[in-house]
Protein backbone atom coordinates (compact mmCIF):
# COMPACT_ATOMS: atom_id res chain seq x y z
CA UNK A 1 0.00 0.00 0.00
CA UNK A 2 2.86 2.41 0.83
CA UNK A 3 4.35 1.93 -2.62
CA UNK A 4 1.02 2.64 -4.30
CA UNK A 5 0.44 5.80 -2.27
CA UNK A 6 3.98 6.97 -3.07
CA UNK A 7 3.34 6.43 -6.75
CA UNK A 8 0.13 8.45 -6.54
CA UNK A 9 1.85 11.34 -4.76
CA UNK A 10 4.71 11.36 -7.25
CA UNK A 11 2.43 11.18 -10.27
CA UNK A 12 0.08 13.89 -9.11
CA UNK A 13 3.08 15.96 -8.11
CA UNK A 14 4.25 15.78 -11.71
CA UNK A 15 0.80 16.86 -12.89
CA UNK A 16 0.89 19.84 -10.56
CA UNK A 17 4.35 20.73 -11.82
CA UNK A 18 3.00 21.05 -15.35
CA UNK A 19 -0.01 23.02 -14.23
CA UNK A 20 -2.46 20.11 -13.93
CA UNK A 21 -3.26 20.81 -17.58
CA UNK A 22 -6.14 19.10 -19.29
CA UNK A 23 -4.44 18.71 -22.67
CA UNK A 24 -0.83 17.85 -23.43
CA UNK A 25 -0.80 19.43 -26.90
CA UNK A 26 1.14 22.44 -25.59
CA UNK A 27 3.89 20.14 -24.31
CA UNK A 28 4.57 18.70 -27.74
CA UNK A 29 7.78 19.77 -29.52
CA UNK A 30 7.68 22.81 -31.76
CA UNK A 31 9.03 21.76 -35.18
CA UNK A 32 10.04 25.38 -35.90
CA UNK A 33 12.41 25.55 -32.94
CA UNK A 34 15.82 23.93 -33.29
CA UNK A 35 16.50 21.15 -30.81
CA UNK A 36 12.86 20.50 -29.89
CA UNK A 37 12.75 16.91 -31.10
CA UNK A 38 11.82 14.95 -27.98
CA UNK A 39 8.34 13.48 -27.69
CA UNK A 40 6.33 13.81 -24.48
CA UNK A 41 6.71 10.43 -22.74
CA UNK A 42 3.43 8.53 -22.46
CA UNK A 43 4.19 7.95 -18.77
CA UNK A 44 3.65 11.68 -18.21
CA UNK A 45 0.20 11.64 -19.83
CA UNK A 46 -1.07 8.42 -18.24
CA UNK A 47 -1.55 9.75 -14.66
CA UNK A 48 -3.76 12.63 -15.81
CA UNK A 49 -5.96 10.22 -17.78
CA UNK A 50 -6.24 7.97 -14.73
CA UNK A 51 -7.13 10.89 -12.45
CA UNK A 52 -9.86 11.95 -14.89
CA UNK A 53 -11.33 8.43 -14.75
CA UNK A 54 -11.64 8.89 -10.99
CA UNK A 55 -13.03 12.45 -11.12
CA UNK A 56 -15.55 11.40 -13.82
CA UNK A 57 -15.71 14.84 -15.39
CA UNK A 58 -17.76 16.09 -12.43
CA UNK A 59 -14.99 17.28 -10.14
CA UNK A 60 -14.91 14.08 -8.12
CA UNK A 61 -17.43 11.45 -7.07
CA UNK A 62 -18.20 13.03 -3.69
CA UNK A 63 -19.78 16.16 -5.14
CA UNK A 64 -23.40 15.34 -5.95
CA UNK A 65 -23.18 11.83 -7.38
CA UNK A 66 -24.00 9.90 -4.23
CA UNK A 67 -27.04 12.01 -3.48
CA UNK A 68 -28.31 11.03 -6.92
CA UNK A 69 -27.47 7.44 -5.97
CA UNK A 70 -29.56 8.15 -2.81
CA UNK A 71 -26.84 7.04 -0.42
CA UNK A 72 -26.82 10.44 1.27
CA UNK A 73 -29.48 13.10 1.71
CA UNK A 74 -28.92 16.78 2.51
CA UNK A 75 -31.02 18.62 5.07
CA UNK A 76 -29.60 22.10 4.52
CA UNK A 77 -29.50 23.87 1.15
CA UNK A 78 -26.68 26.23 2.12
CA UNK A 79 -24.31 23.94 4.02
CA UNK A 80 -25.30 20.48 2.90
CA UNK A 81 -26.11 21.10 -0.74
CA UNK A 82 -29.23 20.12 -2.62
CA UNK A 83 -30.88 16.81 -3.27
CA UNK A 84 -32.67 17.67 -6.48
CA UNK A 85 -32.06 15.82 -9.71
CA UNK A 86 -31.57 19.14 -11.43
CA UNK A 87 -28.93 18.25 -13.97
CA UNK A 88 -29.21 19.51 -17.53
CA UNK A 89 -26.21 19.39 -19.89
CA UNK A 90 -23.70 16.65 -19.30
CA UNK A 91 -20.04 17.24 -18.68
CA UNK A 92 -17.71 15.37 -21.02
CA UNK A 93 -14.50 13.39 -21.05
CA UNK A 94 -13.54 14.62 -24.53
CA UNK A 95 -10.48 16.39 -23.12
CA UNK A 96 -9.44 13.10 -21.55
CA UNK A 97 -10.02 11.35 -24.87
CA UNK A 98 -7.66 13.81 -26.54
CA UNK A 99 -4.98 12.92 -23.99
CA UNK A 100 -5.63 9.21 -24.55
CA UNK A 101 -5.01 9.69 -28.27
CA UNK A 102 -1.87 11.66 -27.54
CA UNK A 103 -0.56 9.00 -25.14
CA UNK A 104 -1.14 6.35 -27.78
CA UNK A 105 0.65 8.41 -30.43
CA UNK A 106 3.64 9.22 -28.23
CA UNK A 107 3.99 5.60 -27.11
CA UNK A 108 4.07 4.41 -30.71
CA UNK A 109 6.68 7.05 -31.58
CA UNK A 110 8.93 6.43 -28.59
CA UNK A 111 8.67 2.62 -28.59
CA UNK A 112 8.76 2.19 -32.32
CA UNK A 113 5.77 -0.13 -32.48
CA UNK A 114 1.99 0.19 -32.36
CA UNK A 115 1.80 -3.01 -30.32
CA UNK A 116 2.62 -1.88 -26.80
CA UNK A 117 1.01 -1.69 -23.37
CA UNK A 118 0.13 2.00 -23.61
CA UNK A 119 -1.79 1.30 -26.81
CA UNK A 120 -3.71 -1.49 -25.07
CA UNK A 121 -4.59 0.85 -22.19
CA UNK A 122 -5.56 3.54 -24.70
CA UNK A 123 -8.14 1.18 -26.17
CA UNK A 124 -9.52 0.50 -22.70
CA UNK A 125 -9.72 4.21 -21.89
CA UNK A 126 -11.45 4.96 -25.20
CA UNK A 127 -14.04 2.26 -24.51
CA UNK A 128 -14.52 3.60 -20.97
CA UNK A 129 -15.02 7.17 -22.23
CA UNK A 130 -17.36 6.22 -25.08
CA UNK A 131 -19.54 4.11 -22.76
CA UNK A 132 -19.49 6.85 -20.12
CA UNK A 133 -20.73 9.41 -22.66
CA UNK A 134 -23.28 7.16 -24.39
CA UNK A 135 -24.80 6.02 -21.08
CA UNK A 136 -25.54 9.63 -20.20
CA UNK A 137 -26.80 11.07 -23.48
CA UNK A 138 -27.58 8.42 -26.12
CA UNK A 139 -26.00 8.65 -29.58
CA UNK A 140 -22.64 10.38 -29.25
CA UNK A 141 -19.52 11.25 -31.24
CA UNK A 142 -17.11 8.33 -30.95
CA UNK A 143 -15.42 7.21 -34.16
CA UNK A 144 -14.50 10.78 -35.12
CA UNK A 145 -14.27 12.18 -31.57
CA UNK A 146 -11.14 13.47 -29.86
CA UNK A 147 -9.33 14.57 -33.02
CA UNK A 148 -8.99 18.22 -32.05
CA UNK A 149 -8.48 20.60 -34.95
CA UNK A 150 -8.46 17.67 -37.34
CA UNK A 151 -12.23 17.26 -36.90
CA UNK A 152 -14.17 20.05 -35.24
CA UNK A 153 -17.62 18.68 -36.08
CA UNK A 154 -17.53 14.92 -35.53
CA UNK A 155 -20.58 12.95 -36.57
CA UNK A 156 -22.69 11.11 -33.99
CA UNK A 157 -22.52 7.35 -33.73
CA UNK A 158 -25.67 5.44 -32.85
CA UNK A 159 -25.64 4.35 -29.22
CA UNK A 160 -25.73 0.70 -30.29
CA UNK A 161 -22.69 1.23 -32.53
CA UNK A 162 -20.84 2.95 -29.67
CA UNK A 163 -21.38 -0.05 -27.43
CA UNK A 164 -20.44 -2.54 -30.15
CA UNK A 165 -17.24 -0.65 -30.91
CA UNK A 166 -16.38 -0.32 -27.23
CA UNK A 167 -16.77 -4.05 -26.67
CA UNK A 168 -14.47 -4.67 -29.63
CA UNK A 169 -11.90 -2.23 -28.23
CA UNK A 170 -11.91 -4.05 -24.90
CA UNK A 171 -11.44 -7.39 -26.61
CA UNK A 172 -8.48 -6.06 -28.59
CA UNK A 173 -6.94 -4.48 -25.49
CA UNK A 174 -7.12 -7.81 -23.68
CA UNK A 175 -5.60 -9.60 -26.68
CA UNK A 176 -2.70 -7.13 -26.91
CA UNK A 177 -1.84 -7.44 -23.22
CA UNK A 178 -2.02 -11.23 -23.54
CA UNK A 179 0.36 -11.12 -26.50
CA UNK A 180 2.77 -8.84 -24.67
CA UNK A 181 2.83 -11.13 -21.65
CA UNK A 182 3.82 -14.04 -23.87
CA UNK A 183 6.45 -12.13 -25.88
CA UNK A 184 10.06 -11.30 -25.21
CA UNK A 185 10.45 -9.11 -28.28
CA UNK A 186 7.71 -6.51 -27.69
CA UNK A 187 7.69 -3.64 -25.14
CA UNK A 188 5.54 -4.90 -22.30
CA UNK A 189 5.98 -2.32 -19.54
CA UNK A 190 4.49 1.01 -18.53
CA UNK A 191 5.38 3.65 -15.95
CA UNK A 192 3.48 6.40 -14.20
CA UNK A 193 0.55 4.13 -13.28
CA UNK A 194 -1.13 5.55 -10.14
CA UNK A 195 -3.48 2.59 -9.67
CA UNK A 196 -1.57 -0.68 -10.04
CA UNK A 197 2.06 0.46 -9.89
CA UNK A 198 2.54 -0.62 -13.53
CA UNK A 199 1.20 -4.15 -13.05
CA UNK A 200 -0.23 -5.08 -16.46
CA UNK A 201 -1.63 -8.37 -15.17
CA UNK A 202 -4.03 -6.40 -13.01
CA UNK A 203 -4.89 -4.06 -15.88
CA UNK A 204 -5.83 -7.04 -18.02
CA UNK A 205 -8.23 -8.12 -15.26
CA UNK A 206 -9.70 -4.61 -15.18
CA UNK A 207 -10.32 -4.62 -18.92
CA UNK A 208 -12.25 -7.90 -18.84
CA UNK A 209 -14.09 -7.00 -15.63
CA UNK A 210 -15.19 -3.73 -17.21
CA UNK A 211 -16.41 -5.66 -20.24
CA UNK A 212 -18.63 -7.73 -17.92
CA UNK A 213 -20.06 -4.48 -16.52
CA UNK A 214 -20.78 -3.16 -20.02
CA UNK A 215 -22.43 -6.41 -21.15
CA UNK A 216 -24.71 -6.49 -18.10
CA UNK A 217 -25.67 -2.87 -18.74
CA UNK A 218 -27.04 -4.05 -22.11
CA UNK A 219 -29.46 -6.54 -20.54
CA UNK A 220 -32.54 -4.80 -21.97
CA UNK A 221 -31.19 -5.15 -25.51
CA UNK A 222 -30.50 -8.90 -25.54
CA UNK A 223 -33.76 -10.03 -27.12
CA UNK A 224 -33.96 -7.42 -29.89
CA UNK A 225 -30.23 -7.16 -30.72
CA UNK A 226 -29.03 -10.72 -31.20
CA UNK A 227 -26.20 -9.47 -33.43
CA UNK A 228 -24.47 -7.99 -30.38
CA UNK A 229 -24.08 -11.54 -28.97
CA UNK A 230 -24.35 -10.19 -25.42
CA UNK A 231 -24.88 -13.50 -23.55
CA UNK A 232 -22.33 -15.29 -25.72
CA UNK A 233 -19.63 -12.67 -25.07
CA UNK A 234 -20.36 -12.77 -21.35
CA UNK A 235 -20.18 -16.57 -21.21
CA UNK A 236 -16.93 -16.58 -23.18
CA UNK A 237 -15.24 -14.54 -20.45
CA UNK A 238 -16.54 -16.69 -17.60
CA UNK A 239 -15.77 -19.98 -19.33
CA UNK A 240 -12.23 -19.11 -20.44
CA UNK A 241 -10.31 -17.49 -17.55
CA UNK A 242 -6.96 -18.08 -19.25
CA UNK A 243 -7.92 -15.99 -22.24
CA UNK A 244 -10.03 -13.57 -20.20
CA UNK A 245 -8.60 -13.13 -16.68
CA UNK A 246 -10.89 -11.19 -14.35
CA UNK A 247 -10.61 -9.86 -10.80
CA UNK A 248 -9.92 -12.56 -8.22
CA UNK A 249 -10.20 -10.60 -4.94
CA UNK A 250 -10.48 -7.12 -3.47
CA UNK A 251 -6.75 -6.78 -4.07
CA UNK A 252 -7.61 -6.39 -7.77
CA UNK A 253 -10.04 -3.49 -7.20
CA UNK A 254 -9.53 -0.41 -9.33
CA UNK A 255 -9.08 1.93 -6.36
CA UNK A 256 -8.26 5.60 -6.00
CA UNK A 257 -6.06 5.86 -2.91
CA UNK A 258 -6.22 9.11 -0.95
CA UNK A 259 -3.16 10.70 0.62
CA UNK A 260 -2.42 13.58 2.94
CA UNK A 261 -0.20 15.50 0.53
CA UNK A 262 -2.21 16.04 -2.65
CA UNK A 263 -5.51 14.13 -2.68
CA UNK A 264 -7.11 14.15 0.73
CA UNK A 265 -10.32 12.33 1.56
CA UNK A 266 -13.39 14.49 0.81
CA UNK A 267 -14.43 14.39 4.50
CA UNK A 268 -11.94 15.30 7.21
CA UNK A 269 -11.98 16.00 10.96
CA UNK A 270 -12.31 19.70 10.10
CA UNK A 271 -15.43 19.13 8.00
CA UNK A 272 -18.65 20.02 9.84
CA UNK A 273 -20.83 18.86 6.95
CA UNK A 274 -21.99 15.69 8.71
CA UNK A 275 -24.63 17.53 10.70
CA UNK A 276 -26.27 18.46 7.40
CA UNK A 277 -26.27 15.01 5.82
CA UNK A 278 -28.39 11.92 6.47
CA UNK A 279 -28.06 8.38 5.24
CA UNK A 280 -30.51 7.57 2.45
CA UNK A 281 -33.72 5.57 2.73
CA UNK A 282 -33.02 2.90 0.05
CA UNK A 283 -29.74 1.76 1.58
CA UNK A 284 -30.92 1.54 5.18
CA UNK A 285 -34.26 0.00 4.25
CA UNK A 286 -32.36 -2.92 2.71
CA UNK A 287 -29.65 -3.33 5.34
CA UNK A 288 -31.87 -3.02 8.41
CA UNK A 289 -34.45 -5.47 7.03
CA UNK A 290 -31.77 -8.14 6.59
CA UNK A 291 -29.70 -7.41 9.74
CA UNK A 292 -26.78 -6.40 7.56
CA UNK A 293 -23.76 -5.36 9.69
CA UNK A 294 -22.81 -2.76 7.05
CA UNK A 295 -25.59 -0.70 8.65
CA UNK A 296 -23.18 0.05 11.51
CA UNK A 297 -20.32 0.88 9.14
CA UNK A 298 -22.13 3.74 7.44
CA UNK A 299 -24.80 5.06 9.78
CA UNK A 300 -25.47 6.35 13.27
CA UNK A 301 -28.64 5.40 15.14
CA UNK A 302 -31.36 8.03 14.79
CA UNK A 303 -31.44 10.15 17.98
CA UNK A 304 -35.22 9.81 18.36
CA UNK A 305 -34.92 6.02 18.33
CA UNK A 306 -32.38 6.08 21.16
CA UNK A 307 -34.60 8.46 23.10
CA UNK A 308 -37.39 5.92 22.69
CA UNK A 309 -35.20 3.35 24.45
CA UNK A 310 -33.67 1.39 21.62
CA UNK A 311 -30.07 0.16 21.84
CA UNK A 312 -27.34 1.05 19.36
CA UNK A 313 -27.28 -2.61 18.29
CA UNK A 314 -30.97 -2.53 17.29
CA UNK A 315 -31.26 -2.41 13.50
CA UNK A 316 -34.65 -0.70 13.79
CA UNK A 317 -32.89 2.30 15.36
CA UNK A 318 -31.38 3.19 11.99
CA UNK A 319 -33.69 5.28 9.79
CA UNK A 320 -32.88 6.56 6.32
CA UNK A 321 -34.14 9.85 4.92
CA UNK A 322 -36.46 10.12 1.91
CA UNK A 323 -34.77 12.25 -0.77
CA UNK A 324 -38.11 13.18 -2.33
CA UNK A 325 -39.09 15.28 0.68
CA UNK A 326 -38.66 19.04 0.66
CA UNK A 327 -35.31 20.00 2.16
CA UNK A 328 -37.01 22.24 4.73
CA UNK A 329 -39.09 19.32 5.97
CA UNK A 330 -35.99 17.14 6.22
CA UNK A 331 -34.30 19.81 8.33
CA UNK A 332 -37.30 20.16 10.62
CA UNK A 333 -37.79 16.43 11.05
CA UNK A 334 -34.25 15.35 11.60
CA UNK A 335 -31.53 17.97 11.46
CA UNK A 336 -31.34 18.32 15.21
CA UNK A 337 -28.67 16.11 16.74
CA UNK A 338 -30.75 16.09 19.90
CA UNK A 339 -33.44 13.61 20.93
CA UNK A 340 -35.92 14.82 18.29
CA UNK A 341 -33.69 13.81 15.38
CA UNK A 342 -35.64 11.42 13.17
CA UNK A 343 -32.93 10.17 10.80
CA UNK A 344 -29.53 8.49 10.84
CA UNK A 345 -26.40 10.43 10.00
CA UNK A 346 -23.23 9.21 8.32
CA UNK A 347 -20.88 7.41 10.71
CA UNK A 348 -18.75 10.33 11.90
CA UNK A 349 -16.10 8.22 13.62
CA UNK A 350 -15.34 6.31 10.44
CA UNK A 351 -15.84 8.87 7.67
CA UNK A 352 -14.77 12.14 9.29
CA UNK A 353 -11.82 10.89 11.30
CA UNK A 354 -8.89 11.16 8.90
CA UNK A 355 -7.57 13.21 5.99
CA UNK A 356 -6.81 9.99 4.09
CA UNK A 357 -10.16 8.35 4.80
CA UNK A 358 -11.06 4.89 6.07
CA UNK A 359 -10.70 3.16 2.70
CA UNK A 360 -9.83 3.93 -0.93
CA UNK A 361 -12.51 4.89 -3.41
CA UNK A 362 -13.58 1.96 -5.59
CA UNK A 363 -13.91 2.92 -9.24
CA UNK A 364 -14.68 -0.67 -10.18
CA UNK A 365 -14.45 -3.59 -7.79
CA UNK A 366 -14.44 -7.32 -7.24
CA UNK A 367 -17.72 -7.25 -5.33
CA UNK A 368 -19.57 -5.60 -8.22
CA UNK A 369 -18.05 -8.05 -10.67
CA UNK A 370 -19.44 -11.00 -8.74
CA UNK A 371 -22.91 -9.47 -8.67
CA UNK A 372 -22.69 -8.82 -12.41
CA UNK A 373 -21.83 -12.48 -12.97
CA UNK A 374 -24.62 -13.60 -10.63
CA UNK A 375 -27.10 -11.41 -12.54
CA UNK A 376 -25.99 -12.82 -15.89
CA UNK A 377 -26.36 -16.39 -14.63
CA UNK A 378 -29.78 -15.57 -13.19
CA UNK A 379 -30.76 -14.31 -16.65
CA UNK A 380 -29.56 -17.55 -18.24
CA UNK A 381 -26.47 -16.23 -19.98
CA UNK A 382 -24.00 -18.73 -18.50
CA UNK A 383 -25.56 -22.22 -18.47
CA UNK A 384 -24.31 -24.55 -15.77
CA UNK A 385 -22.86 -21.84 -13.54
CA UNK A 386 -24.14 -21.05 -10.04
CA UNK A 387 -25.59 -17.58 -9.50
CA UNK A 388 -25.72 -18.23 -5.76
CA UNK A 389 -21.96 -18.83 -5.63
CA UNK A 390 -21.16 -15.46 -7.19
CA UNK A 391 -23.93 -13.71 -5.25
CA UNK A 392 -22.35 -14.85 -1.98
CA UNK A 393 -18.87 -13.96 -3.22
CA UNK A 394 -20.11 -10.45 -3.92
CA UNK A 395 -21.60 -10.07 -0.45
CA UNK A 396 -18.54 -11.45 1.33
CA UNK A 397 -16.18 -9.31 -0.74
CA UNK A 398 -18.08 -6.19 0.30
CA UNK A 399 -18.09 -7.21 3.97
CA UNK A 400 -14.37 -7.88 3.78
CA UNK A 401 -13.66 -4.53 2.10
CA UNK A 402 -15.14 -2.77 5.13
CA UNK A 403 -13.16 -4.94 7.54
CA UNK A 404 -16.13 -6.77 9.03
CA UNK A 405 -15.54 -10.17 10.63
CA UNK A 406 -17.65 -12.64 12.59
CA UNK A 407 -17.83 -11.83 16.32
CA UNK A 408 -16.12 -8.47 15.91
CA UNK A 409 -16.89 -5.77 18.50
CA UNK A 410 -17.88 -2.64 16.61
CA UNK A 411 -18.03 0.82 18.19
CA UNK A 412 -21.09 2.97 17.46
CA UNK A 413 -20.91 6.76 17.63
CA UNK A 414 -23.29 9.67 17.23
CA UNK A 415 -23.40 12.44 14.65
CA UNK A 416 -20.56 14.31 16.34
CA UNK A 417 -18.33 11.27 16.80
CA UNK A 418 -19.10 10.63 20.46
CA UNK A 419 -19.12 6.92 21.35
CA UNK A 420 -22.58 5.62 22.19
CA UNK A 421 -21.83 1.95 22.70
CA UNK A 422 -20.79 -1.21 20.89
CA UNK A 423 -22.37 -4.08 19.00
CA UNK A 424 -21.21 -7.56 18.04
CA UNK A 425 -20.99 -8.25 14.32
CA UNK A 426 -22.85 -11.36 13.21
CA UNK A 427 -22.20 -12.17 9.58
CA UNK A 428 -23.72 -15.63 10.05
CA UNK A 429 -27.08 -14.17 11.15
CA UNK A 430 -27.03 -11.82 8.19
CA UNK A 431 -26.30 -14.55 5.64
CA UNK A 432 -28.99 -16.78 7.17
CA UNK A 433 -31.62 -14.05 6.98
CA UNK A 434 -34.53 -15.14 4.74
CA UNK A 435 -34.16 -11.93 2.76
CA UNK A 436 -30.55 -12.80 1.96
CA UNK A 437 -30.70 -16.58 1.35
CA UNK A 438 -30.75 -16.86 -2.45
CA UNK A 439 -34.19 -17.62 -3.84
CA UNK A 440 -33.08 -19.05 -7.15
CA UNK A 441 -32.77 -18.04 -10.79
CA UNK A 442 -36.06 -16.18 -10.87
CA UNK A 443 -37.25 -12.57 -10.44
CA UNK A 444 -36.99 -12.83 -6.64
CA UNK A 445 -33.39 -13.99 -6.88
CA UNK A 446 -32.59 -11.21 -9.35
CA UNK A 447 -34.02 -8.65 -6.95
CA UNK A 448 -31.77 -10.00 -4.19
CA UNK A 449 -28.70 -9.74 -6.41
CA UNK A 450 -29.49 -6.17 -7.42
CA UNK A 451 -30.31 -5.13 -3.84
CA UNK A 452 -26.98 -6.46 -2.62
CA UNK A 453 -25.15 -4.86 -5.52
CA UNK A 454 -26.74 -1.54 -4.56
CA UNK A 455 -25.59 -1.93 -0.95
CA UNK A 456 -22.06 -2.74 -2.11
CA UNK A 457 -22.03 0.43 -4.26
CA UNK A 458 -22.47 2.66 -1.18
CA UNK A 459 -20.32 5.76 -1.74
CA UNK A 460 -18.27 4.19 -4.58
CA UNK A 461 -18.31 3.28 -8.28
CA UNK A 462 -19.54 6.60 -9.62
CA UNK A 463 -23.02 6.52 -11.15
CA UNK A 464 -23.35 2.72 -11.27
CA UNK A 465 -25.98 2.56 -8.53
CA UNK A 466 -28.14 5.04 -10.43
CA UNK A 467 -27.54 3.33 -13.79
CA UNK A 468 -28.53 -0.05 -12.36
CA UNK A 469 -31.75 1.40 -10.94
CA UNK A 470 -32.51 3.15 -14.25
CA UNK A 471 -32.03 -0.13 -16.12
CA UNK A 472 -33.88 -2.48 -13.77
CA UNK A 473 -36.10 -0.44 -11.44
CA UNK A 474 -34.28 -2.05 -8.51
CA UNK A 475 -33.96 -1.62 -5.64
CA UNK A 476 -37.66 -0.96 -5.26
CA UNK A 477 -36.89 1.28 -2.30
CA UNK A 478 -35.12 3.76 -4.63
CA UNK A 479 -37.33 6.88 -4.50
CA UNK A 480 -38.40 7.76 -8.05
CA UNK A 481 -40.99 10.52 -7.62
CA UNK A 482 -41.79 13.37 -5.26
CA UNK A 483 -41.73 17.13 -4.93
CA UNK A 484 -38.23 17.23 -3.49
CA UNK A 485 -36.72 15.50 -6.54
CA UNK A 486 -37.20 18.47 -8.90
CA UNK A 487 -39.95 20.67 -10.32
CA UNK A 488 -41.33 17.80 -12.41
CA UNK A 489 -41.34 15.41 -9.45
CA UNK A 490 -39.54 12.63 -11.33
CA UNK A 491 -35.96 11.55 -11.93
CA UNK A 492 -34.59 12.33 -15.42
CA UNK A 493 -33.65 9.38 -17.63
CA UNK A 494 -30.65 10.99 -19.31
CA UNK A 495 -28.52 14.12 -19.58
CA UNK A 496 -28.78 16.72 -22.31
CA UNK A 497 -25.91 17.03 -24.77
CA UNK A 498 -22.92 19.24 -23.87
CA UNK A 499 -23.25 22.96 -24.54
CA UNK A 500 -20.16 22.87 -26.75
CA UNK A 501 -21.80 20.25 -28.97
CA UNK A 502 -24.85 22.45 -29.38
CA UNK A 503 -22.70 25.50 -30.13
CA UNK A 504 -19.92 24.14 -32.33
CA UNK A 505 -21.32 20.92 -33.76
CA UNK A 506 -24.84 22.22 -34.30
CA UNK A 507 -25.91 20.32 -37.41
CA UNK A 508 -24.85 16.92 -36.08
CA UNK A 509 -26.31 17.71 -32.66
CA UNK A 510 -29.69 18.64 -34.13
CA UNK A 511 -29.74 15.53 -36.32
CA UNK A 512 -29.02 13.30 -33.30
CA UNK A 513 -31.75 14.93 -31.23
CA UNK A 514 -34.24 14.63 -34.07
CA UNK A 515 -33.52 10.95 -34.75
CA UNK A 516 -33.77 9.95 -31.08
CA UNK A 517 -36.05 12.43 -29.30
CA UNK A 518 -38.25 14.00 -31.98
CA UNK A 519 -36.21 17.17 -32.04
CA UNK A 520 -36.19 17.97 -28.31
CA UNK A 521 -33.14 17.25 -26.14
CA UNK A 522 -35.48 15.74 -23.56
CA UNK A 523 -34.16 14.72 -20.14
CA UNK A 524 -37.11 12.44 -19.51
CA UNK A 525 -36.91 10.25 -22.61
CA UNK A 526 -35.15 6.90 -22.61
CA UNK A 527 -32.35 6.17 -25.03
CA UNK A 528 -31.88 2.93 -26.98
CA UNK A 529 -30.01 1.52 -23.97
CA UNK A 530 -32.91 1.68 -21.51
CA UNK A 531 -36.10 1.71 -23.62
Amino acid sequence: MKARVYTLVLAVGVMLAVGACKSYDELLPNPNVAGEDKAVPPSLILPQIQFDIYSQGDGGPFTQVHRWNQFSVSNNLYYGGQNQYNWTNTTTLYGTLKNVNQMDLQATKSLGTAINAYTALAKFFRAYIFVWQAARTGDTPALQAGQGLADLDPSYDAQKAVYARSLALLDTANTILGSLAASTALPATISGDIYYNNDLTKWRKVINTFKLRVLVSLSKRVADNADLTIPQQFAAIINNPTQYPIMASNADNLNFVFNSAYNTYPHTPNDANNQYQFEGLPYLSITTATQDPRTFVFATPAPAQLTAGKKVSDFTAYIGADISKAIGDLYTEGASAGPSGKYSYTNDQRYYGSVVGPEPYIIMGYSEMNFNIAEAINRGWVPGASAETYYLKGINASLSFYGLTEGQTYTIGDQGGKTLGTTTISISNFLANPGVVYKGNNPEGLEQILNQKYVAFHQNSGYEAFYNWRRTGLPKSFVATGGGINSSGKIPRRWQYPVDEQTYNTANYKAAVMSQFNGTDDLNMDTWLTK
